[in-house]
């Protein structure tokens, strides 16, 4: 859609009906084909509009009165707006001695050798051809006086000053509009001068001869004065008398030519007779003039059955002037019926003409190949044009060499500009529409005999040839502005390719230039075209519809490159535990499957249905897999960017014992950006909740809207996820498992204790109810983030702490019989505490670290029952928080 056009200035902006208007302003119109509308005060004007330039158009205005806009509407820019009015008023009369805000058109004034040499014939109203402004608004005659004494504003007197004159009937005149006027008034005295001299030139033989005349004349009247005398009349008179008496001698001679007027009436009989034969070559002529060839053809076939037999001499001479205006009326016809733009109908009457008047042309044939030359030579013309527009557009662009773009900066002014190439498949597509039925009706009508002229062998197979030639060279035109790539490496040279624009922008015209591709497909399957043309139309439009979907794919899969993660967490409505990025995704693919399906996947009348086609479906899996490769990697540099600036006031542990608070907050932070083990949390949970549920969503999408099985790139895209999942999962273990098993060892042995020492138990250590803490810890964070990463997570923290606690049991060189109590106990309060979450393997570390410490006797294994019972009553909080529920 084009810029709405504006009018900025007319010129007059007043005057009565009839007054043309010079419209000015920005965008009126590309082409007069553009400008559809135009309205002076409510009046529609557009039957006397000329448009001129984008800047610029003359109308005539109409039977108005009163102020109003002048609106222009166009084609690509719309209703505009007006920024002046123009006002309309009636008067009775306007000439050139009447004030009029509109140029009259005056006669001259000075017509060779016919005017008045009366001085008021010089004197012209305005001399310098521009409106006569309001007197009311003049300068007094005595203020003028003051500054020219003794002078006047009038041209024909003696004391004629011009600034009287310009102050008088100018005094409001722009400098322009007076230099303007200096030039009109120049232009007129050098126009007087020169008629004078150029008749003169033009005819100085003639009055030489005049002059020489007189002078003869002059001469032989006083040479004959002496001779004849003052009265020369007498002679006269007496030699008409003497004439008078020697023709009354010559009426005898009248008898002697009577046998002569009595041949010469015998001829004038047959002249009268045979008067249609002798006047048929101005008839001809007159009718040929008029466009009656019907009664020129009536006319040539009734002389010919009369006289073509005929061996009178004077009757051939008549004969053969018709034949030569025959002739020129066959050739004549012949070029008119050449001559495009013309109608069928008018085409049909021409060759009727032709084959009556026996001309020597095959006229049907002629005007098929004209039509066929019209068309081409259509396509051309509109594709030499738009090239020539491509070439002005990228000069005028800054950067024209950078990839293009549907905006530029131009004057710091963004232009939404039509590029050339969309331009060009749009007029195409209209031309041939309007063209091409015309050619199928010319062939079918010369083939079936309407047309009754003589098939010559080898002409059906020539016109498939035009026919096939001109659908093939509209498909070309459109491959070549459009999708380039699919043609021959010649075909790119001979029709040239234009400027292509940016993926985005061609997203947003393909769709409208495949239905217009469509509607032309539409056109040519209503004339009943055979299949082995319609076929290469519709491979164009398979090719296009395939182009499109790519294309829409192309910005699907660059715009979900661009996502960005918030960090909100839902926890609320249908899908908690996730953020927006997965949902986000999901409507971007279900605004591609409804791009697709509005533009593409419709099936109109002898269209391939698009996923039977081999091209298409390796097409849409290979951009369905690029568009889940580009989600994965945007989940995947989302867990890849760790921030390692968050600890920079100082490495936090997790140990309490050792003096330090668990922290799973920055300290001091007021960043809405989540810390990173809580980050890595949530994109594990989006990973978790894109295989689970928003894949299976896409494939019941695609299902839907009749899309091709895409159930293997689904799985794959979930496979990639389960790894991409694991390798978060492993970060996040790396990120808290390894700092919390880190302090059970300090914390074990802190304030110099060891398993050998005699210290009687009467509770479990700190250390474990540190780790039981920051195991509580790791479950409240995951519960806060998503609780369906509980049993994903936290087993796999337990196993690694029981495989530490056996580690550190297995280290132990010796333990005296309260610490073997001791650590029984620890152990098995750790095992019983974390069951829920412990895996087979964290329950065989539990297991053979048990078995790592000396067996008790039955009085010491009451002892670890009696701590563990005394324990889990202490800790029934921290119990709680741990069990597994169901």
């Amino acid at each position: 859609m084009g810029r709405m056009p504006i009018v900025t200035g007319l010129s007059p902006n007043e005057g009565p009906p009839g007054t043309r208007i010079k419209i000015r302003g920005e965008n009126l119109g590309q082409s007069p084909q553009d400008l559809i509308g135009l309205t002076i005060c409510g009046v529609d004007s557009l039957l006397t509009a000329e448009w001129k330039s984008a800047n610029k158009i003359i109308a005539i205005s109409g039977p108005i009165k009163g102020k109003g806009d002048v609106i222009v509407t166009t084609r690509s820019g719309g209703i505009g707006t007006c920024n002046v009015t123009f006002k309309g008023y009636h008067i009775a009369t306007i000439g050139p001695m009447k004030e009029s805000a509109v140029w009259v058109e005056e006669t001259e004034l000075f017509s060779w050798g016919r005017h008045s040499l009366s001085p008021s014939s010089y004197q012209q109203e305005d001399p310098l051809g521009l409106s006569v402004e309001d007197t009311e608004k003049k300068i007094p005659e005595d203020d003028l006086l003051q500054f020219y004494p003794r002078k006047n504003g009038d041209i024909t007197s003696d004391g004629f000053a011009p600034g009287w004159f310009l102050l008088e009937n100018h005094h409001a005149t722009s400098f322009n509009d007076l230099q303007a006027g200096l030039v009109h008034l120049r232009r007129k005295v050098q126009g007087q001068k020169e008629g004078q001299l150029s008749f003169l030139k033009a005819n100085i033989g003639a009055v030489m001869d005049q002059l020489d005349t007189l002078v003869n004349l002059k001469e032989k009247y006083e040479a004959d004065l002496p001779k004849f005398g003052h009265e020369p009349t007498l002679k006269l008179e007496k030699a008409i008398k003497e004439s008078e008496h020697e023709a009354r001698k010559l009426f005898d001679d009248v008898l002697n030519r009577k046998d002569r007027a009595e041949k010469t009436r015998n001829a004038l009989n047959v002249l009268t007779r045979f008067r249609f034969l002798f006047c048929l070559p101005c008839v001809i002529d007159r009718n040929v003039k008029k466009g009656d060839y019907d009664i020129v053809i009536n006319d040539y076939i009734r002389v010919k059955n009369l006289f073509h037999k005929t061996d009178v001499p004077i009757f051939k001479t008549a004969l053969n002037e018709i034949e030569k205006r025959i002739t020129d009326l066959q050739v004549k016809l012949h070029q008119d019926l050449q001559t495009m733009p013309i109608t069928v109908e008018q085409q049909k009457r021409l060759i009727r003409y032709l084959v009556n008047l026996e001309a020597p042309y095959d006229s049907a044939w002629d005007a098929i190949k004209a039509r066929s030359e019209y068309i081409n030579k259509k396509f051309s013309l509109i594709h030499n044009y738009h090239k020539s527009m491509d070439k002005q557009e990228s000069k005028s662009k800054p950067g024209s060499a950078s990839k293009y773009s549907k905006y530029k900066e131009i004057s710091s002014i963004e232009v939404a500009v039509i590029p050339a190439c969309i331009n060009l498949v749009d007029e195409i597509c209209l031309s041939i529409k309007e063209t091409f039925p015309d050619l199928w009706k010319i062939g079918q009508a010369y083939f079936s005999g309407e047309l009754q002229c003589k098939i010559e062998a080898g002409r059906q197979v020539e016109y498939k040839h035009m026919v096939m030639n001109v659908i093939e060279t509209f498909c070309k035109y459109v491959r070549a502005s459009l999708i380039p790539t699919t043609l021959e490496k010649n075909d790119k040279t001979q029709y040239g390719s234009l400027t292509l624009p940016d993926r985005d922008e061609m997203v947003l015209y393909l769709p409208e230039l495949l239905q217009q591709v469509r509607s032309t497909y539409s056109t040519f399957i209503k004339l009943d075209l055979p299949s082995e043309a319609l076929d290469i139309i519709s491979q164009l439009l398979l090719d296009l519809r395939i182009h499109c979907m790519s294309l829409i794919f192309q910005q699907t899969t660059e715009q979900i490159k661009q996502l960005n993660e918030n960090w909100k967490i839902n926890y609320s409505g249908k899908y908690t535990g996730v953020t927006g990025l997965p949902l986000k995704f999901l409507s971007f693919i279900e605004d591609l499957i409804q791009a697709i399906k509005e533009s593409v996947l419709i099936t109109e009348q002898r269209e391939i249905i698009l996923f039977e086609n081999q091209l298409a479906q390796k097409e849409i899996e290979k951009q369905l897999k690029n568009i889940l490769t580009a989600f994965h990697n945007v989940l995947h540099q989302l867990s890849s960017s760790e921030d390692y600036d968050e600890f920079e006031n100082g490495t936090p542990v997790v140990s309490q014992l050792i003096g330090t608070p668990v922290s799973s907050h920055k300290t001091g932070s007021q960043s809405s950006v989540p810390i990173w083990e809580h980050r890595l949390l949530i994109i594990l949970s989006n990973c978790l909740f894109v295989k689970t549920t928003v894949l299976d969503m896409v494939a019941a999408k695609f299902r839907e809207n009749n899309f091709p099985a895409l159930d293997g790139i689904i799985s794959s895209a979930k496979d990639r996820l389960e790894q991409l999942e694991k390798s978060i999962l492993d970060k996040y273990l790396e990120q808290k498992s390894d700092p919390l098993v880190g302090t059970i060892e300090p914390s074990m042995y802190l304030g110099r204790f060891d398993w050998h020492l005699a210290v009687p138990p009467n509770d479990i250590r700190p250390y474990v109810k540190e780790c039981i803490n920051n195991l509580i810890n790791v479950h409240s964070e995951i519960i806060h983030i998503s609780p369906t990463l509980l049993n994903a997570v936290l087993p796999q923290v337990v196993e690694t702490v029981a495989e530490e606690l056996y580690r550190l049991m297995s280290c132990v060189q010796k333990f005296s019989r309260e610490g073997a109590v001791q650590a029984r106990a620890d152990i098995s309060a750790l095992s019983d505490i974390l069951a829920g979450y412990s895996t087979e393997n964290a329950q065989v570390h539990f297991k053979e670290a048990l078995e790592v410490i000396p067996s008790l006797d039955r009085t010491d294994q009451i002892l670890v029952e009696d701590i563990l019972r005394q324990c889990k009553a202490r800790m029934k909080i921290q119990v709680m928080c741990l069990k597994k529920k169901c």
